[in-house]
């Protein structure tokens, strides 16, 4: 696949977003575990989207700050109750440092946001800046899968999520493992016509990450297999880890 534009994930999704994927991880777990990290300093989220995290943190009384390469998803963060007075960036969220102010006690990437990143050298630069844009002793947080093992091949699939009487919906993923890399689209069908919603990803798996936090300064304070500190074990299939900027 082409690469993608940093805002292309957005673009695609923005008009569906909050219905696909409104409850598509732990809220709740999210908010209280960010919420109590920041003991009341400001927070910034990578990939504020359509504010599905950064407002409810808001109604909490933090300081919710956001970076989004989409305008189409800021255009519906802004158009809900409270979301035109969070102060947002449009921009490359890997690239924090050069377009946010610093001073945060948090900064998080859920849900695998910071794998939307196309490149290893993409997600490293993201480390670096925002642990810039932390205050000593702030944690940079971060949601995502644990790869499952590499397949010696590029491998592919075709999964129906909704087949009804007027549409269908198809998610279509081949894996390449040379780059660690995932190409999809989401098709929808139906009598309107056909629509693609293409999206990229490079995943990592956590010990690389652990790699590229180091390398900006950071160290892993803990990891958990969610955000109701869960075990973290080799089973899991996803984590999120906290990585902290020393004192």
């Amino acid at each position: 696949m082409e690469q993608l534009e940093p805002s292309s994930y957005g673009e695609a999704f923005a008009d569906v977003y909050d219905e696909w994927y409104g409850d598509v991880s732990d809220l709740e777990g999210t908010v209280d575990s960010i919420a109590a990290l920041a003991g009341g300093a400001p927070v910034l989220e990578l990939g504020i989207g359509t504010g599905r995290l950064a407002l409810p943190l808001a109604r909490r009384g933090l300081e919710v700050h956001g970076i989004d390469a989409s305008p189409a998803m800021l255009e519906r963060l802004r158009a809900k109750p409270g979301g035109d007075a969070l102060p947002v960036v449009l921009g490359d969220f890997a690239d924090v440092a050069t377009t946010v102010p610093g001073g945060f006690g948090v900064i998080f990437a859920a849900y695998n946001t910071l794998f939307n990143l196309p490149s290893a050298s993409d997600q490293g630069r993201c480390f670096t800046n925002a642990a810039a844009r932390l205050r000593p002793g702030g944690a940079f947080v971060m949601e995502a899968f644990v790869p499952s093992p590499e397949p010696e091949t590029t491998t592919g699939s075709v999964t129906p999520s909704v087949v009804d009487a007027t549409r269908v919906v198809l998610h279509v993923t081949q894996r390449h493992p040379a780059s660690q890399t995932v190409d999809g689209s989401t098709v929808s069908i139906s009598e309107d016509g056909i629509r693609l919603r293409p999206w990229h990803i490079r995943y990592a798996r956590p010990d690389e990450l652990d790699a590229m936090a180091g390398a900006a300064g950071l160290c892993l304070e803990r990891r958990r297999g969610g955000w109701r500190d869960q075990p973290f074990g080799p089973d899991s299939s996803h984590h999120v880890s906290v990585y902290r900027l020393p004192r």
